[in-house]
C-alpha cells in the first residue's frame, strides 16, 4: 500500500518526495530509522494535496520541524512523515505583529527580529526547531514562552479544513498545546512583539545564547533538555543530585555539562538513548519518589499517530 501512496504523492506534484529515508538525516539527535515516506511540500496548498492523499489511504502520518524536540525508534516511522522545512520558511511584518511560515527556523527568527528592535521574542535565543514546532510544544525559556506572544496560529486539519486558533483555543500550558491532543499541522503563526530598545534587545538575546552555549553540550548531536522539570524541582539539578552525570549506554551518555542532556557521543542508536532515559526515571522514582516526564517525543514504529 505505501508504494501507492508514495506514487500518488509523487503524482500530486507536492515537493520532495522520498522513499525509506533514514530520520537520522532529519533530527538533531542523527538518530532515528527510515521513514516509510517523507515529503517536504513547497507551501500550505501542496500540503493540503498532500493531505488528500494521506487520508484517503488512511495511512499514519506526522508532522516534523527541524527534529530538535524527537527521539526516532530504530525500526523508523511508519507511514508519512511531512517534513516543514525551508519551503515553509517565510516572514511578514505588519507593524509589530509578525506572521512566519511553520519551517522558519526559531533561532533565526528571534535573532532578525532582535536586529528591528521587536521585543519579546529574547527568550529563544539558543532554542533549537522551528517556529511551528514552537507552537506545537509551547516552546519557552528564561520566565517566557510561545503563549506569551502567539495570536493564532494556521492549523491544517486531516480533513483538509485550514482553520486560524486563536492563543485561548490553543489551550497553551506548560510545553503543551492543544495540538498535542488534536491531529492537525500547523502551517504558520502569528506573532505579537513590542517595540523596544534595539541594543537592549539584542544584548538580552546574545546573553540568552551565550548561557546556553557556556552551559548545555550543543559539542555532539542532542535534543535540548530531555524532561521536563517536576516543578518545583528542576530536572537536571534531580539527575546530577543523582550521581547519574557522565552515565553511558552504548553510544549515548548523559551530559557531563548539562545533566538534563543525553548526547551522542559515538553512533548512538534509539536503543541506547531509551535506555538511559528509562535508568534515569528508575533512579529518581526510587530516591526521590518523583516521576520523570520526557520533554522530547518519542517516536515508536507502529505508535497510533
Amino acid at each position: 500500500m505505501m508504494e501507492q501512496v508514495f506514487r500518488e504523492l509523487q503524482e500530486a506534484d507536492i515537493g520532495r518526495v522520498a522513499w525509506k529515508e533514514p530520520m537520522s538525516k532529519h533530527t538533531t539527535w542523527k538518530i532515528g530509522g527510515p521513514a516509510d515516506v517523507l515529503i517536504e511540500p513547497e507551501g500550505i496548498k501542496a500540503l493540503q494535496r498532500a493531505m488528500a492523499v494521506i487520508t484517503t489511504w488512511n495511512v499514519p502520518w506526522r508532522a516534523v520541524g527541524r527534529g530538535s524536540n524527537l527521539l526516532v525508534e530504530d525500526a523508523g516511522i511508519k507511514g508519512v512523515v511531512i517534513k516543514l522545512g525551508r519551503n515553509m520558511e517565510y516572514m511578514e511584518e505588519n507593524n509589530i505583529q509578525i506572521r512566519a511560515g511553520a519551517g522558519f527556523s526559531f533561532i533565526k527568527l528571534a535573532t532578525i527580529l532582535s536586529k528591528k528592535g521587536y521585543s519579546g521574542l529574547e527568550f529563544a535565543g539558543g532554542i533549537p526547531g522551528t517556529v511551528g514546532g514552537a507552537v506545537f510544544m509551547n516552546a519557552g525559556a528564561h520566565g517566557s514562552d510561545m503563549s506569551d506572544i502567539v495570536v493564532k496560529a494556521h492549523v491544517l486539519y486531516p480533513d483538509g479544513s485550514l482553520v486560524w486558533l486563536t492563543n485561548e483555543e490553543l489551550e497553551f500550558s506548560y510545553r503543551t498545546s492543544i495540538l498535542q491532543k488534536e491531529r492537525a499541522v500547523v502551517c504558520e503563526a502569528v506573532l505579537a512583539l513590542k517595540e523596544g530598545n534595539k541594543e537592549e534587545v539584542v544584548e538580552e538575546m546574545k546573553k540568552h545564547k551565550d548561557y546556553r552555549r557556556s552551559t548545555q553540550p550543543w559539542n555532539y548531536p542532542c535534543a535540548g533538555s530531555v524532561f521536563r522539570n517536576p516543578l518545583p524541582n528542576h530536572a537536571g539539578a534531580l539527575i546530577e543530585k543523582a550521581g547519574l552525570k557522565g552515565y553511558h549506554h552504548g553510544g549515548a551518555g548523559i551530559s557531563e555539562q548539562h545533566a538534563n542532556f543525553i548526547v551522542n557521543l559515538d553512533q548512538a542508536k534509539a536503543s541506547d538513548v531509551s535506555a538511559i532515559i528509562r535508568h534515569v526515571q528508575d533512579t529518581i522514582y526510587e530516591l526521590y519518589g518523583i516521576t520523570m516526564q520526557t520533554e522530547v517525543e518519542i517516536v515508536e514504529r507502529n505508535a497510533n499517530l
